[in-house]
């Protein structure tokens, strides 16, 4: 998307707010993370497989938690209790132990929750991803990760043209929800400019705005090998620089495939129970 038109969108969107008054079989990392399998490597045991996962150092709050919770035993016969084709397998709610069927789960968790250690581009939700799950942006502004629940991507491959739209969606996405949380900080002043008919003023406020609100967001540039990645190998670019990504799968992707495609009730809970039997680390730093 070039400047102007970043410009043009922008300025609609701040026009529309004064008109309405602001009414994711061995897998092996090809990646920037580090050839030598630097980190804490865990294994989970499950009812269909074992899946290895490693956890990146440059996520120390994350890594941390996951191994502290590991050891405890947390995550021993915890359900995989959202399972969608296609997209990931979800697990660490702590009412899915022995949960009965048919209980909808998902929102278990300790009582904490983890400060986001978002570094996107160089983790993304690539196949193979392991991420935090947590609560939307409505109530969690500052994407604080859940304190147990984790998600592994496996998504689909696309082309490129398919993820080009989809880049260009995301960004007008994060423009316009950018562009409406600097635009209500000042929304005291744009109501009053705006009744005392102001103009000259709100055209000022306005291009210092987008001004701002292009160098928050950025240009919508993503690195070849991520594009290369989602398009040979797939994965969850959509949520890519809204989620933790902490670590990926080295081995047990057959697994990871064959419990997303079981069969799941309207809440994607698998019919039958997918649990994780153990887990343990077996590699520490």
């Amino acid at each position: 998307m070039q400047k102007s038109s970043h410009i043009k969108w922008i300025a609609l969107i701040f026009l529309a707010i004064f008109v309405n008054f602001v009414n994711a079989q061995t897998f092996q990392d090809n990646s920037m993370q580090d050839q030598n399998n630097n980190g804490v490597i865990v294994e989970l045991k499950t009812t269909m497989g074992d899946i290895t996962v490693l956890l990146y150092n440059d996520t120390p709050l994350h890594r941390d938690n996951f191994v502290k919770l590991v050891k405890e035993g947390y995550y021993d016969g915890l359900l995989f209790h959202r399972v969608i084709n296609e997209f990931m397998i979800q697990t660490g709610d702590p009412e899915s132990r022995d949960a009965q069927p048919g209980k909808m789960l998902g929102s278990g968790s300790p009582d904490y929750t983890i400060e986001a250690e978002i570094d996107y581009p160089k983790h993304y939700n690539k196949y193979g991803a392991l991420a935090a799950a947590r609560t939307g942006d409505q109530f969690n502004p500052e994407r604080r990760s859940s304190g147990s629940q984790f998600y592994i991507v496996t998504g689909r491959k696309m082309s490129e043209q398919q993820f080009e739209a989809m880049q260009m969606r995301k960004h007008q996405e994060e423009l316009q929800n950018t562009f409406q949380a600097l635009a209500a900080q000042h929304m005291d002043t744009i109501r009053a400019w705006q009744k005392e008919g102001k103009e000259a003023e709100l055209e000022e406020l306005r291009q210092q705005l987008i001004k701002q609100t292009e160098e928050k967001v950025g240009d919508n540039i993503i690195p070849e090998n991520i594009k290369k990645d989602y398009i040979e190998k797939g994965g969850a670019p959509h949520l890519d620089g809204a989620y933790t990504v902490f670590g990926e799968v080295l081995s047990g992707m057959d697994v990871v495939e064959k419990i997303q495609k079981v069969e799941t009730d309207s809440h994607d809970r698998p019919l039958e129970d997918v649990k994780i039997i153990s887990a343990k680390v077996i590699k520490n730093n």
